[in-house]
């Protein structure tokens, strides 16, 4: 259902524009070359090995941050696209809004935010974009990627009021309750809508979620029912697939009813008066409603689970040793780390670590505590090796 390229959607023709002034491209537009960016960079090729819930040696099925992101992005485009959005622009948000995570995920940004409250703390999202800002290392004239404003500002989901005030321009919406551009919103949402799913999939695969226990949710329930009346007998893998099919079919199409409802009803005809106006995309009252009972069943029953809890106490354990590590002796961070902490101090210790994989970060650790990682049910660290961050 394509629908044509709505007014109130970002025109790369019309872009705020970079931090550093470059000449067009003659085969792309604007927001397709943030996305190649991304793409190509190497904090994008990290999200490979970093966790979403399970630590990434537990098993090559379960999800990444990597195949989180291409996920969010198929999602968010094809919502862009009965929108009138712009694809390319929703696309490169989607796959850049996780770069400035941590390894072991929430875990090792909490973690990581505890060891710099002194300075300032530390924000993934706010990562995010210093990832694309400053830590790539790609460009001869530049530090970044120069992406341009309205990917930096879809890229940027959350900030602090004291954090907004550093960034001028990309901060004021923060501080003045004003709205991104519909793509950075539509974005936002498909995140919601492949964590919910995906992780529903990884927890019965993991064992610690049951079927049972999900078909009391009205949301996974209502899909799993009318699965089974469509294809009697069904059951396993195809049985959860189909299911989980469902209800990101619904959950879309519900973000793509309601937001259409909310665009007529508030009369945007432009970029400026989508941020100037409430949140026009979301969901419907009721659907947000099982969302939300799905979601809270999520966070009692597998991201507080108490194997994933054990797991994530070693992994917040290992990031503030590193830490502390670091900090007490920056002599072991390689070279360019270490020249970056007489300049940037106890922030580019942070930078180094939020750089690290999962199985990088864990190695690291052992190697300068020399005590591995111990915990029986996470499995043992495997697959090919790469380079320090």
């Amino acid at each position: 259902m394509l629908a044509p390229r709505a007014e109130y959607a970002a025109d790369p023709d019309r872009s705020r524009g970079r931090r550093f002034a470059e000449p067009g491209s003659p085969t792309r537009s604007e927001f397709q070359r943030d996305r190649d960016r991304i793409v190509h960079c190497t904090a994008f090729r990290r999200l490979e090995y970093k966790t979403q819930v399970f630590v990434n040696h537990e098993g090559d099925l379960y999800r990444t941050r990597l195949t989180h992101s291409l996920e969010v992005a198929q999602i968010a485009r094809s919502v862009a696209r009965c929108l009138g959005l712009d694809e390319d622009l929703v696309e490169a948000i989607a796959l850049a809004h996780d770069l400035g995570h941590t390894p072991f995920g929430h875990a090792g940004q909490d973690a990581l935010n505890e060891c710099m409250k002194p300075w300032g703390g530390f924000e993934h999202n706010l990562q995010s974009l210093r990832v694309v800002d400053e830590l790539e290392q790609r460009y001869a004239v530049f530090d970044g990627l120069n992406l341009c404003f309205e990917t930096r500002e879809g890229i940027l989901k959350h900030c602090s009021p004291a954090n907004a005030r550093k960034l001028g321009e990309l901060g004021e919406r923060f501080l003045a309750g004003r709205q991104p551009s519909l793509e950075a919103q539509v974005a936002n949402l498909a995140d919601s809508i492949a964590y919910d799913n995906h992780d529903i999939d990884d927890g019965l695969r993991s064992g610690l979620l049951s079927l049972e226990a999900l078909a009391g949710i009205r949301l996974f329930g209502r899909h799993h029912d009318a699965a089974l009346r469509a294809h009697p007998g069904l059951s396993g893998r195809r049985l959860i697939h189909e299911t989980i099919r469902r209800m990101i079919g619904e959950l879309v199409t519900d973000l793509i009813g309601e937001t259409r409802r909310r665009i007529a009803e508030a009369g945007v005809r432009s970029i400026d008066q989508v941020r100037e106006g409430p949140a026009l995309a979301a969901f419907s009252p009721p659907m947000r409603e099982q969302a939300t009972q799905l979601e809270r069943f999520l966070n009692a029953e597998l991201y507080r689970h108490e194997r994933v809890s054990a797991v994530m106490s070693r992994a917040r354990a290992i990031v503030a040793e590193l830490f502390e590590r670091y900090r007490s002796d920056p002599a072991l961070l390689p070279d360019e780390h270490r020249d970056r902490v007489s300049v940037l101090g106890e922030r580019a210790i942070a930078d180094y670590i939020a750089g690290m994989t999962d199985r990088f970060a864990v190695r690291e650790h052992a190697r300068l505590t020399g005590s591995p990682w111990n915990d029986p049910g996470a499995g043992v660290l495997g697959g090919a090796s790469e380079a320090a961050p």
